[in-house]
């Protein structure tokens, strides 16, 4: 698996350095400087910021919004990212044949849901399939479903996907024997994104991040003005 870092222009502000030096004191020493994502991912192609880091969570300080976009939900309607206006949301794409990250990510997601009680009404939890040709709305919902109800399943076909990834640095290919082939695999960027009430992208979250420790992050994001 690749991860390609996102595209994200930093920006300091003095009310986010403040915040994360409020995460730095309560998260317990997994404070880390400069930039801490996985090994998978090019870190020397993340921008740097200027603010103290959580391990496996990066932050990126960047004042515009990220571009709307429509895909369709397990519904068959369709859905903007703009419509979760107001929450934080956390991305990750994915597909459902995937026999490893994607589902141990939506089981840390279900995770982090619960260990936000009361406050995961602030968060939506989003899953976007990188196989639309596969991932039909109806096989998608049975798929998020099964880890929580309230997760949203999003799909459209690839070049929708593509061009709504850029921003993000999303990777995917799919690894087809022939056009035919309906058993490839899919090869993905396994980066969960965290993106603002205002549509801005806050911080990138690499995988195996445990996910009491992504909650106490959103909590902390949550809970200050």
């Amino acid at each position: 698996m690749t991860d390609t870092p996102p595209v994200a222009r930093p920006h300091a502000r003095p009310s986010r350095t403040a915040l994360f030096i409020l995460l730095s004191a309560l998260l317990l020493g997994l404070i880390l400087t400069g930039l801490a994502v996985g090994a998978s991912v090019r870190t020397s192609l993340l921008p740097p910021t200027p603010t103290p880091q959580i391990e496996g969570i990066t932050a990126f300080l960047d004042e515009e919004p990220l571009p709307d976009f429509t895909l369709i939900n397990i519904e068959g309607e369709p859905t903007n990212l703009s419509d979760f206006a107001g929450r934080y949301v956390v991305l990750f794409f994915g597909f459902t044949h995937c026999p490893d990250f994607c589902p141990l990510t939506l089981s840390d997601y279900k995770i982090v849901k619960d260990e936000l009680d009361d406050a995961a009404s602030e968060v939506a939890f989003v899953f976007v399939s990188v196989d639309g040709e596969r991932d039909t709305p109806e096989a998608l919902g049975r798929y998020v479903t099964r880890f929580d109800p309230s997760f949203v399943g999003l799909t459209g076909d690839s070049e929708a996907v593509r061009a709504l990834g850029t921003p993000y640095g999303l990777f995917f290919e799919l690894n087809k024997e022939s056009p035919d082939d309906t058993e490839y695999t899919v090869d993905h960027s396994t980066l969960t994104y965290i993106i603002d009430p205002e549509r801005q992208l806050h911080s990138v979250v690499s995988y195996g991040t445990p996910p009491v420790t992504i909650a106490a992050y959103l909590r902390v994001l949550i809970e200050t003005p």
